[in-house]
C-alpha cells in the first residue's frame, strides 16, 4: 500500500501515485519502453504526516495566507518545508523504502544505481491542469540513504510558494491534495526532449518534437532553445524543421550529479533527431495516443539509440484560444523581435523586463513580461501580465505550457528580446506568428467584430456535436467551443477531489454536504452550458478508485474492478448514495436549472431502470416530468434488450463505445496483451451500436455516443448514416468532429439527391 512498482499501476490510480505516477504504470503495463522504477504513494506520505503530528499545524499555517502578498507567502512555505524537513519518517516506511530500492539495483544490475526522484502529486498531469512545475525533481540521486533524503524534500516540495499559490487559484483544497513520489532509473540521455502528439496551440494532427543534447531538463525548463520538428502523422513526412543553437545543456559530472555546462562549439547547431529517430517518435507519439484515447504531452530520452518515454499526460490547453485575424496587427511599427508562437493570440502593453524574481512585483495587469525564461515562481506574475515574451525556450518549455494553460499569448526563443526591448515601451506581441512589433495596437477591440465577419462561417449541423466533461473547472472552456451542451457529466473525479468516500458523508450524518458537494459542482457545469442540456451520469467509480478515499477502507477487493461492483448495480445495493444524487438534482432544478438531465450507467436490466426512477420519484423529483432520465449503453445486454427499455420509458441513450467494445470482445482495454484485439469497430461492436441508434430514432428517443470512438472521422460517418441524435467528444475534439458530422449530413443530402435523379 505504501510503495507500488510501476506494473502494479495503471492511470487510474491518481490517488495513489499522483498524476505521474499513474501514468508511468500505465505506460509500462501498455508495453511503452519505460526505465524502471516504483512510487512511494500517496498514503505513505499521509501516514508519514499524520504519525509525526504535523498535518494541523501546516493546515493552520495555510489558512493565514494571503496568496497575494509574496514575502508572507515565501515565509510560511519556509516555516512549512522546515517542519516537514525535521520530522521523523515512521520505522515501517523507511525499510519499505530501502526493500524497494535495493530490488529496483538489482533489477538494473547496478549497486547504488542512479535514480531520479519525481513528485507526483494527486492533482497533477489532470486533463484540465498541468501543474507544471509547481513540485520539485531530483536528478541522480544514488544509495537509499540519499533517495529516503530526496523523498523527504519532494514531500516538503508540495509547499513550495508557487504549489500554494497555484492550488488556491485553481481552487483545489490544500488538504485534499497529496502526494506520491516516484522513484525512477535515470536515464542517462544523450538526447531528449517533449513531444506532443498533437500541435498544442491548433489541435492538427501533427506531432510537435522539441530536443536538445544530454538531459531533457534543458528544454523542459527552457534554459536551452531546442530544436523544433514537425512531422505529419498521416504518412510521417516531416514537415518542417528548425535547428537552434543550443548552447547549454545537462550532464552528469564525475560524481554523477546533473549539472548544466555549455554545448561543445560542433555541436551547437548540428541537428539532434535523425529522420529515423523522428518518426521512430512519432510512431510512439502515435501509439500513446491511441492508448490514452486523446492527444498527449510526453517527455523522452534516447540513451544509446534506445528509446524511452519518461512521462505522458494529457495536454491541458487545446481549443483555448480564437484564431486572430491575420492583419489585426496592421496599425503597429515594425517587427523588434522574433521567436517562436508558443501561445496564441495579440496582446499589447508596456514592456516589464524581468532579469530577477525579486523584480516580479513590477508586473501590473496588462504589461507585457520580457525574461530569459519563467520559472513556475512567476507563475502569479504571469497571470497579471497580458502576453509573455523569452529569450530562451521552445513550444514545449514552462513558459509555453503555462501561458497556454492561462490563455495568454507568449512568444519564446527570441534569443535577445530582454536586450533589444525597451523598459516601458508599448510593444504588441502576436503569439501565433511568433513576432513583437513596436506599439500597442490601437484598433485590437475595433477589428474584432470583423474577425468574426470575415472569418470563416459557423458550421451548423442537424447532429448536435457536445462535450464529455469530468470537471467542472472545464466547464468553461468546453462551453466556448460552442458545444450543443454536454453528452457525458462524470460524476466520479467530484468524489475523488472530495477525498471522502460517499457513503462515509452518510454514515457521519453529513448527507447534507453530500448532497451540496455533488449540487454545488453540477451548478458550475449547468450554468456554462445553460439553456443547453447537461447529461448528469450517476456514480460509476470501479472499486479500486473508491479504496483510495477517506472511509474507503473497507472496499472489496476485486480481481477485475471494471466487470465489478460499480453503475447501477452498486447503487441499487446502496439507495442512499443514489437518492442524494437525485436530491442535488433537484435542488438545482427548483434553483431553475431545468437543462440537467439524469444518465444511469452500466444497466443490464430493464428492472434497474424501474427502481432507480422509484428512487427519484422517492426524493420529490419525477423522471420524464420534473428532469429528462436515460441510460447508458455500455453493456450488450442493453443494447440487445433496448426494445425493452423503450418500452418502460426513457427520453435518450448514449452509447458508451469503450466499454461497449470490451464487454462485447472479451477484451480488456487495459490489458497490453490483448490491446490489440481491442476495436470499436468489430462488426460485434458496430451491429449493437447501429440496433440501438436506428431503434432509438424509430422511437423518438435521443441517442448520442460519448465514447471514443464518437471522435473518430469514418466511424462518426457510419453513426451519422444511422441516424444518431448527437455525438459527444472531448472538449479539444469538438471542432474536427462537428466538420466530420457536417461533411457526414451532406453525402446524405447529396446521395439522395443523386438517387432522384437516376
Amino acid at each position: 500500500m505504501y510503495v507500488k512498482k510501476f506494473e502494479d499501476l495503471s492511470k487510474s490510480d491518481i490517488g495513489i501515485a499522483g498524476g505521474k505516477g499513474a501514468n508511468l504504470g500505465e505506460l509500462t503495463q501498455a508495453g511503452i519502453p519505460v526505465p524502471p522504477g516504483f512510487v512511494v504513494t500517496a498514503q505513505a506520505y499521509e501516514k508519514f504526516m499524520d504519525e509525526a503530528g504535523i498535518n494541523d499545524n501546516v493546515m493552520s499555517i495555510l489558512e493565514e495566507i494571503d496568496i497575494n502578498d509574496t514575502k508572507a507567502l515565501q515565509a510560511a512555505s519556509e516555516e512549512i518545508k522546515k517542519i516537514i524537513i525535521e520530522a521523523p519518517i515512521p520505522n515501517d516506511l523507511v525499510l519499505f523504502i530501502r526493500e524497494y530500492y535495493n530490488e529496483l539495483c538489482q533489477r538494473v544490475g547496478e549497486d547504488n544505481t542512479d535514480v531520479a526522484i519525481r513528485s507526483s502529486a494527486t492533482a497533477e498531469d489532470l486533463p484540465e491542469a498541468s501543474f507544471a512545475g509547481q513540485q520539485d525533481t531530483f536528478l541522480h540521486v544514488s544509495g537509499d540513504d540519499e533517495v529516503i533524503e530526496y523523498i523527504r524534500k519532494c514531500w516538503a516540495s508540495l509547499f513550495e510558494a508557487r504549489a500554494i499559490f497555484y492550488r488556491e487559484e485553481n481552487n483545489f483544497e490544500h488538504s485534499k491534495v497529496y502526494i506520491a513520489v516516484v522513484v525512477q532509473k535515470m536515464a542517462n540521455a544523450d538526447k531528449a526532449g517533449v513531444m506532443f502528439t498533437v500541435n498544442p496551440s491548433t489541435g492538427e494532427e501533427i506531432a510537435l518534437i522539441e530536443g536538445s543534447w544530454g538531459l531533457g531538463e534543458a528544454v523542459v525548463s527552457g534554459d536551452v532553445t531546442p530544436d523544433n520538428y514537425q512531422v505529419d502523422k498521416k504518412d510521417n513526412e516531416i514537415i518542417n524543421v528548425t535547428i537552434s543553437d543550443k548552447k547549454v545543456m545537462y550532464t552528469n559530472d564525475e560524481a554523477g550529479t546533473s549539472i548544466k555546462v555549455d554545448v561543445p562549439e560542433e555541436l551547437r547547431k548540428e541537428r539532434v533527431l535523425s529522420d529515423e529517430e523522428l518518426i521512430e517518435l512519432t510512431e510512439m507519439g502515435k501509439r500513446v495516443q491511441a492508448h490514452y484515447g486523446e492527444p498527449m504531452d510526453t517527455e523522452w530520452a534516447f540513451e544509446k539509440d534506445m528509446l524511452f518515454l519518461l512521462q505522458a499526460r494529457p495536454i491541458t490547453t487545446l481549443g483555448d484560444v480564437d484564431e486572430p485575424v491575420d492583419d489585426v496587427s496592421s496599425d503597429v511599427g515594425e517587427v523588434l523581435v522574433r521567436g517562436l508562437g508558443a501561445s496564441p493570440g495579440m496582446a499589447s502593453g508596456k514592456v516589464k523586463i524581468v532579469l530577477d524574481i525579486d523584480e516580479l512585483d513590477k508586473i501590473e495587469d496588462g504589461d507585457i513580461m520580457v525574461t530569459t525564461m519563467t520559472t513556475p515562481d512567476m507563475v502569479p506574475a504571469m497571470r497579471r501580465a497580458s502576453g509573455i515574451v523569452t529569450d530562451e525556450g521552445g513550444v514545449t518549455c514552462h513558459a509555453s505550457i503555462i501561458s497556454r494553460e492561462l490563455g495568454i499569448p507568449c512568444v519564446v526563443g527570441t534569443g535577445d528580446a530582454t536586450k533589444t526591448l525597451k523598459e516601458n515601451s508599448g510593444v504588441t506581441l502576436d503569439g501565433k506568428k511568433g513576432l513583437v512589433f513596436d506599439g500597442i495596437s490601437e484598433t485590437k477591440e475595433e477589428v474584432a467584430p470583423v474577425a468574426a465577419a470575415v472569418g470563416e462561417a459557423p458550421i451548423l449541423t442537424v447532429t448536435e456535436v457536445k462535450a464529455n466533461v469530468s470537471m467542472p473547472e472545464a466547464a468553461e472552456r468546453a462551453a466556448a467551443t460552442g458545444a450543443d451542451g454536454v453528452g457525458l457529466l462524470r460524476t466520479e473525479h467530484l468524489m475523488l477531489t472530495a477525498g471522502i468516500h460517499p457513503g462515509k458523508f452518510i454514515a457521519d450524518g453529513r448527507e447534507d454536504e453530500l448532497i451540496d458537494t455533488i449540487a454545488d459542482n453540477v451548478m458550475i457545469v449547468a450554468d456554462a452550458f445553460y439553456p443547453k442540456p447537461v447529461w448528469y451520469r450517476t456514480l460509476d467509480a470501479p472499486t479500486d478508485e473508491f479504496i483510495t478515499l477517506e472511509g474507503g477502507e473497507n472496499e472489496p477487493r476485486e480481481h477485475n474492478p471494471m466487470l465489478g461492483w460499480r453503475g447501477i448495480r452498486r447503487e441499487l445495493d446502496q439507495p442512499e448514495i443514489l437518492k442524494c444524487e437525485f436530491k442535488a438534482i433537484k435542488k438545482l432544478h427548483e434553483k431553475g436549472y431545468t437543462n440537467i438531465g439524469i444518465m444511469i450507467p452500466l444497466s443490464q436490466s430493464p428492472a434497474e431502470l424501474v427502481q432507480a426512477k422509484a428512487l427519484c420519484s422517492e426524493v420529490g423529483l419525477e423522471p420524464h416530468k420534473d428532469v429528462d432520465f436515460g441510460m447508458m449503453v455500455e453493456i450488450p445486454a442493453a443494447a440487445i434488450m433496448i426494445d425493452e427499455y423503450i418500452d418502460i420509458g426513457i427520453d435518450f441513450v448514449s452509447l458508451g463505445t469503450n466499454d461497449l467494445t470490451q464487454y462485447t470482445l472479451a477484451v480488456d482495454r487495459n490489458n497490453e496483451f490483448v490491446a490489440k484485439h481491442y476495436t470499436e469497430e468489430h462488426p460485434a461492436v458496430m451491429k449493437l451500436i447501429e440496433r440501438t441508434i436506428k431503434k432509438c430514432v424509430a422511437a423518438g428517443v435521443k441517442c448520442s455516443i460519448c465514447g471514443q470512438a464518437g471522435s473518430v472521422p469514418h466511424i462518426v460517418e457510419k453513426l451519422v448514416g444511422f441516424g444518431i441524435t448527437s455525438v459527444s467528444s472531448n472538449a479539444d475534439a469538438i471542432a474536427e468532429v462537428r466538420k466530420t458530422v457536417a461533411r457526414a449530413e451532406q453525402k446524405i443530402i447529396l446521395d439522395a439527391a443523386r438517387k432522384r435523379l437516376e
